[in-house]
């Protein structure tokens, strides 16, 4: 699914540059450029890497 329109970055994209490291919008933004230019994607840049977070801090199941 495309998340930066102005740029074409997908989320897949997004979630490459997040495991990679970026931790930050602005880090996503100076790594694949979602987020650089109008900023609609931003909120959605939020929850990406919120979700990476919790994926992150989560026990794991066994």
């Amino acid at each position: 699914m495309f998340v930066c329109l102005c740029n074409g970055i997908t989320n897949n994209m997004v979630a490459e540059v997040v495991a990679q490291g970026a931790s930050t919008t602005k880090q996503i933004a100076e790594a694949c450029g979602a987020g650089a230019d109008c900023g609609r994607c931003r909120h959605t840049l939020r929850a990406i890497l919120g979700a990476s977070s919790n994926s992150a801090t989560r026990a794991p199941v066994r």
